[in-house]
This record gives C-alpha cells, sequence and structure tokens, in this order.
C-alpha cells in the first residue's frame, strides 16, 4: 500500500511540477483538463462563474496531498483502515483550495477591449481644441477602465480649448464622443 500511496503523491505532484513549469513559459495559461460538461467558454471567461473542483489542478493536488497524507499515515504505523479515509480529508481541502485560488485569479482577468459606453459620464480634459456646433472634431484625453486614453470629440456648443475641463455624454458611430464643458464646482 506504500507504493499506491507514493505513485499518487509522485503523480500529482509531477503534474502540478509540470503546469507550474509550463507556466512559467507562458504555456500552461488554462487548465486544459477541466471536466464539467455545462462548462462553455465564451469571450469574458465564464471559469469565474463556478468553483470548479474537476479541473487538472485541483485533482492532481488532491492525489498529491492523498498520497503524502497516506504516506505519512503509514509511516506513523496506523492502520490501512485509518490511513486511507484519514488521507481523503486533506486531498479534498487541497481540491476545494486550488479550485477557489484559480477562481479568484481567474476573476482578476480582464480582456482589455475598450468598452466607450462606460465612458459616459466620464470627465476628460480637452487635448487638441474642439470646434464648436459640431463642425469637427478635436481630441480629449481620459481615464477609461485603467487607462489614460485620447479620443477623439465634438461639441454642440462653443468652440472648446486646450485644457478646457469637459464631461462625456455620448458616443457616437465610429467612437466620435460628444462631450460639453464640466460646470464649475461652487464656491463656498
Amino acid at each position: 500500500m506504500i507504493n499506491f500511496f507514493l505513485v499518487c503523491a509522485v503523480f500529482g505532484g509531477g503534474v502540478l511540477l509540470l503546469q507550474l513549469a509550463l507556466g512559467l513559459f507562458g504555456l500552461g495559461d488554462h487548465d486544459a483538463g477541466h471536466l464539467d460538461a455545462a462548462h462553455e467558454h465564451n469571450g469574458d471567461s465564464d471559469a469565474r462563474g463556478g468553483l470548479h473542483l474537476f479541473s487538472v489542478r485541483s485533482c492532481s493536488a488532491g492525489l498529491a496531498f492523498f498520497g503524502l497524507t497516506g504516506l505519512a499515515a503509514l509511516h506513523a504505523q496506523w492502520p490501512l483502515w485509518l490511513a486511507l479515509p484519514v488521507a481523503v480529508a486533506p486531498a479534498l481541502l487541497a481540491m476545494a483550495l486550488v479550485a477557489y485560488l484559480m477562481r479568484s485569479l481567474l476573476r482578476l482577468e480582464s480582456n482589455g477591449a475598450l468598452r466607450l459606453e462606460n465612458a459616459i459620464g466620464s470627465e476628460a480634459t480637452v487635448y487638441i481644441p474642439i470646434p464648436g456646433a459640431a463642425q469637427g472634431p478635436g481630441r480629449i484625453t481620459f481615464a477609461l477602465q485603467d487607462r489614460t486614453i485620447e479620443l477623439d470629440a465634438i461639441t454642440p456648443g462653443g468652440p472648446l480649448s486646450t485644457g478646457t475641463p469637459v464631461t462625456i455624454v455620448d458616443v457616437r458611430d465610429g467612437g466620435l464622443l460628444e462631450v460639453v464643458p464640466t460646470p464649475p464646482f461652487p464656491e463656498d
């Protein structure tokens, strides 16, 4: 029975080390052995939604901990009937912990696509003067989705000079933004 626990520990630990090595070289981005049949992958990474206990990472961690705990129990002279169930508890705990950690890491993922509709209501600064009456675009700079970006903008009112604070009120076709001057804060 020692050989059984040893094989479990070596195989589970080996798979974990292989995945770690592949991840360091950028080859292990996805858990290829995900066994959840209901899981569908779309552009927004559905993997964030649930706790996947039966992925390759969580199963290999469980197998490694099962083997190590079983070996420790047999080394401590525990009978086999006690070593087996005792080894299962850390295996299940390791599976749950790895699944939870992977879910937490996947929440940090971002596809990086800018969603201009999120800019509506944001404050910006005129970078290149904007002609009045929507006669043509100028450029503004603002923060969107943790990035500073520069885009074309028009205004329905009077012309806006460089450095004028503006508020984005609409996104038109082609990513053209409509802005209006930001009203100044009243002084107390």
